[in-house]
């Protein structure tokens, strides 16, 4: 196991100069840990500790809102002023525990918030969901030009708030079919202005997005992206419009783009649709495409499993970091093991209840991870062999049918 760890173990330098000491990314995930004010709970500061004492060298946080009229979930955090600067800053520097960088992950999520918590979603265009999503979520009012300005200055706001609170970084969220992923995909952004039309204008938002964040934080401090391969819909953003995208953002700087995919119309993060070469993770494919055209740092998400296939991944060069999020949830020391030299594999598997319409209304897959992450937060031991059912029952118990409103994966 000795190339695993030295593979693993290489430090990360960044474009902007800022150095990750290996090559562990915990991706976001859903954490719901919020308080009522939108702040974060000291939970996340004891979740984010225990993951930065396990090892890994860049956590990402779970998508942060940038306007708390515009939630993505219950218990989102969200940044928009300094009035939680006090608990961002001992959340920051629980994340920075052991020489981790932690990067909060901010978002927008358009069209994609819950009508329980926006009755007046905005998007690129006024197009709401045709599948049965649509009983979840509103139709979405277009965006003016003056709102499309006032939202990149608040993702730029946001981005001096976490500089100043002690973070590390920022990442954009822009796959996953929330706000930015809206503007890049035809399917939803049918815009006959600069906003619209061909790919140099569905990319602007992005585009002006991380100028915006760039020059509030200054050239020493990470901006990363996370991006969609495709959004695996007929009509939608495609792996061609993904390249093109990376491309300018590699020109202009962009210190490291994970790649994902997938909406909640066309969950492909989750894992339904797997890699068809037999690889453990589900985006490698791409990863190969785009490192041909950029030299950018990439990071995949999403499948890898075993010590041997992220190191295999990190020796061809086709990506520059592993990234991870069951896994660690199940495990948060997974980083340590490896880099001791433990060959591994996780214990990470499809949940199901074995019934399917109740698997999809409660979604199983994230309120089960939820549970653990909340477990991990109060600092207790995660329950890798937690009966699902359980699981449900705790949530429920604890937030009523709140907690199973569609939320993101």
């Amino acid at each position: 196991m000795t190339n695993t760890y030295d593979i693993l173990n290489t430090p990360l330098s960044l474009p902007c100069g800022a150095v990750i000491k290996n090559r562990f990314m915990k991706s976001a995930m859903s954490e719901i840990l919020g308080t009522p004010a939108y702040g974060p709970s000291k939970e996340l500061a004891t979740l984010y500790g225990t993951w930065a004492q396990g090892g890994t060298g860049l956590l990402i946080t779970g998508n942060v809102m940038i306007d708390p009229t515009a939630l993505g979930e219950p218990k989102n955090v969200v940044i928009e002023d300094e009035r939680h600067l006090g608990a961002l800053s001992r959340w920051a520097t629980a994340g920075t525990k052991n020489g981790a960088h932690i990067w909060v992950q901010l978002n927008h999520p358009g069209k994609q918030s819950p009508r329980n918590l926006s009755r007046q979603p905005v998007a690129p265009s006024a197009i709401g969901f045709e599948s049965a999503l649509k009983n979840f979520f509103a139709t979405p009012k277009a965006l003016e030009e003056n709102e499309i300005q006032e939202l990149i200055q608040k993702f730029a706001r946001s981005a001096g708030i976490v500089k100043k609170a002690g973070f590390t970084g920022v990442q954009i969220h822009a796959a996953h079919g929330y706000l930015v992923s809206q503007f890049l995909s035809p399917l939803h952004n049918r815009r006959a202005d600069a906003w619209g039309g061909s790919i140099e204008n569905r990319m602007r938002f992005v585009m002006e997005i991380y100028r915006a964040i760039r020059q509030e934080v200054g050239p020493d401090f990470p901006v990363g992206i996370k991006l969609n391969s495709a959004d695996f819909l007929r009509g939608g953003f495609t792996e061609e419009d993904a390249a093109e995208v990376v491309a300018a953002l590699a020109h202009e700087g962009i210190d490291l783009v994970e790649m994902s995919g997938g909406t909640y119309e066309a969950p492909a993060m989750t894992g339904s649709r797997r890699s068809q070469s037999g690889e453990e993770a589900y985006f490698m494919g791409f990863a190969r495409k785009i490192r041909k055209n950029v030299q950018v740092p990439l990071v995949v998400t999403g499948g890898f499993r075993t010590s041997e296939a992220m190191a295999s991944a990190l020796a061809g060069g086709e990506i520059d970091m592993v990234g991870l999020a069951r896994p660690l949830v199940v495990d948060p020391d997974l980083p340590s093991k490896i880099l001791s030299g433990q060959e591994y594999r996780s214990s990470v598997k499809p949940l199901t209840t074995g019934i399917k319409l109740i698997d999809r209304l409660a979604m199983l897959e994230i309120t089960w991870y939820e549970n653990q992450i909340g477990r991990i937060g109060r600092g207790n031991k995660t329950r890798p062999n937690e009966n699902v059912w359980v699981s449900l029952i705790k949530m429920a118990t604890r937030g009523g049918m709140e907690q199973f409103r569609r939320r993101r994966a």
